[in-house]
């Protein structure tokens, strides 16, 4: 499927998985490659659950990055097949397309690779992709990234 274009702006990611609604979760503690991101439930301070979807580049057409909206240093990278949170610069970061299948949408790595939720609590990973509701995301628009 071709890439679809994504408004700039914070979003909450919810994963397409069995069970109570999950969102894309910064866990709180960092290991070797940053903090672990999982899916959780919707917790009462949004701080580790909304994130800012942008364009990697200022042209047409280009790959967007992820970064939390409440810690703007702090984006999504990936690292030996799992995604992680951490502060890097901004050329570090993991750049992503987003495609339509049914359902929501399919988040795909620069390297080709999707992001996958087994389940509630566990980390997210990319793999190959494969029509798997895990594979599924729905982008939950919440407001435009505030101007300086």
């Amino acid at each position: 499927m071709p890439p679809i274009p994504v408004k700039p702006g914070i979003y909450k990611i919810h994963a397409h998985i069995i069970g109570p609604s999950a969102l894309v979760t910064a866990t709180e503690y960092a290991v070797k490659h940053g903090a672990p991101v999982i899916t959780d439930r919707m917790n009462p301070l949004p701080i580790e659950q909304d994130w800012i979807i942008e364009p990697a580049e200022p042209v047409p057409g280009a790959p967007y990055v992820v970064r939390l909206a409440h810690h703007e240093q702090a984006g999504l990278v990936i690292a030996e097949d799992k995604l992680y949170v951490n502060s890097v610069p901004r050329g570090e970061l993991t750049k992503f397309t987003f495609e339509r299948v049914i359902g929501g949408v399919k988040i795909i790595s620069d390297k080709g690779l999707a992001l996958r939720s087994g389940h509630r609590g566990a980390q997210l990973t990319v793999v190959p992709p494969a029509p798997e509701f895990q594979e599924t995301w729905t982008l939950e628009f919440v407001s435009p990234i505030a101007e300086d």
